[in-house]
Formats: C-alpha cells, sequence, structure tokens
C-alpha cells in the first residue's frame, strides 16, 4: 500500500469536533481535517490548524444539510431564510442538473467557500463534499473548474471498500473526470459503510488486510457532550471514534502497513505551504 490518509470530516461544526481534531492529531492517527468553513465553530477550527502546522486541512464544500457561506438573499433558490441547505439531495441533485438559475447560485456558492477558504491562510490539502455530493456530475464539474483558481490539487474519491455496486458507476465517472483535469485522489476509501461507527475495531478490520494504493479512513470524531451535534447524527459514536483514533493498537496497525502516513500533500509529494499566523 502507497500511503494511508486518516481524516476528521466536519472541522468547524461544533467546538466538540474541533477539541477531538486537537486531540486525535496530537496524541494519535489522525493526519488531516477537512473544514466547514460556513459552519457555527468554524473559526475555532481554524485557530486550531494555526497551531497543529503538520495537520493537513482540507475544504469540506457543504451543499447539504448545513449552512452556506453567502447571505440567503444572494442564493434564494439554494437555502432557506436562515441560510441553511435543505437535506433533499436527489430534489436539489436534479435542480442542480436542470436549471440554469439554480446551477449560476451553486457555482457562486461553491466559490465563495473556496475563497473563505483562502482567506484563512491555511495551505488546501484537499476538497471534498458534505455528504459525498461532489459525487453529482454538476457540483463535481463546478469544483473542478472552480478548483483550479485556487491551488487544488487533490480531492476525495469516495470508493468504499466492499461498497455499494449502485456507486460504481458514478464512482467511474468521478474518477476519469478527476483525472483529466490532473487531480490527484486517493484509490479507495474506508468510513462511509460505517459512518458515525469507525471504532477501533472498524479501524482494525481495515488495516487487517489493506487494499492497494492509497487508502483514505475518514471519521467524524467528536469530544463528550451532552445530545446529538446535528439532527442527522444521531446515533453517531463520536467518542468511540474519537478513542480510535488515539488507540496504540491502530497505530500500530497503520505503522504495520509500511505505507506512507499524512494527508494528500504527503502522499502526493505536492509542496505544503506553511499556515499564515494572524496577530491577535
Amino acid at each position: 500500500m502507497r500511503g494511508v490518509i486518516v481524516t476528521a470530516d466536519d472541522f468547524g461544526l461544533h467546538a466538540r469536533v474541533n477539541e477531538a481534531v486537537v486531540l486525535a492529531h496530537r496524541d494519535g492517527v489522525l493526519s488531516a481535517a477537512s473544514l466547514m468553513v460556513g459552519a457555527p465553530a468554524a473559526h475555532g477550527a481554524i485557530a486550531c490548524a494555526r497551531e497543529l502546522p503538520d495537520l493537513r486541512v482540507g475544504l469540506h464544500i457543504v451543499l447539504a444539510d448545513g449552512h452556506a457561506t453567502l447571505a440567503p438573499s444572494t442564493i434564494p433558490d439554494l437555502v432557506d431564510r436562515q441560510g441553511r441547505f435543505g437535506s433533499s439531495m436527489a430534489r436539489d441533485g436534479l435542480r442542480f442538473f436542470s436549471l440554469p438559475h439554480v446551477r449560476a447560485q451553486l457555482a457562486a456558492e461553491i466559490r465563495a467557500q473556496f475563497e473563505a477558504f483562502a482567506a484563512t491562510g491555511l495551505a488546501l490539502d484537499h476538497v471534498n463534499a458534505h455528504k459525498h455530493f461532489h459525487l453529482h456530475p454538476t457540483v463535481l464539474a463546478l469544483i473542478l473548474e472552480i478548483g483550479r483558481d485556487f491551488g487544488m490539487r487533490a480531492m476525495r474519491l469516495p470508493n468504499e471498500l466492499h461498497g455499494s455496486i449502485l456507486l460504481r458507476p458514478w464512482i467511474a465517472l468521478a474518477k476519469a473526470r478527476m483525472e483529466r483535469a490532473g487531480i490527484d485522489h486517493n484509490d479507495h476509501v474506508a468510513g462511509l459503510r460505517l459512518t458515525g461507527r469507525m471504532d477501533e475495531a472498524a479501524f482494525l478490520s481495515v488495516l487487517r488486510e489493506p487494499p492497494g494504493g492509497v487508502l483514505e479512513i475518514y471519521c467524524h470524531p467528536a469530544s463528550m457532550g451532552r445530545g446529538a451535534l446535528t439532527s442527522s447524527m444521531r446515533g453517531y459514536r463520536h467518542s468511540d471514534e474519537l478513542a480510535a483514533l488515539r488507540s496504540p493498537a491502530v497505530a500500530a496497525a497503520i505503522v504495520a502497513t509500511g505505507a506512507m502516513q499524512g494527508g494528500f500533500a504527503d502522499v502526493f509529494g505536492h509542496a505544503v505551504r506553511q499556515p499564515t499566523r494572524v496577530s491577535a
């Protein structure tokens, strides 16, 4: 196996997520995090990332079940009056494809999220989308087009180990488009089938027989707290995922693969620009 990338999604969603990212990176195997630039705790996540120069940070583009970056009046066909995207991805995906005025708002919001990430001064390690909406051909085409302006070099390919056969045509299309655009990507992911349940046993199961190429293992860690982080995360075992990221057994299993560890920039040999420190 060439490389292992261990990523935390939803960085910036909540202070509990930010705390978990810091702990899992400093004391465990977490090598990357995907930042939601419009989320409630994004500023805290950015501050954490500036203190962790070896943590590779990417852009987690939110187009469903989360907060937009632009004002609702700018993208009224995408969000409600509070600036939140809906959760009906099938309906929205059809609108993205078929309605030019909706597609124009979508492009504006994607660009705004890239701009917000660039404004942090953090190096852009990778790009992916919340709930893997970048498998949608229209969304992917816009990310590939707009991402060029912001130095995007790598994206997540949600090619789950032993994943659904129904997703294979979409994954093959996404892979071909990324490669035509010169965008590096992982070969496999682990974390989709067990979303919210990537505990120590799940990590060790994946690493027992690792696939060839580059494997990205992604999860959703958070520190202990009361209640679900969002309504769609009821049942997520965030603290179990954090424990797995800090597990000596998991760390030993990754070392045993002999694969390179780090973010996309490390595995694919991209130059890494150090984060810009902003004085208070």
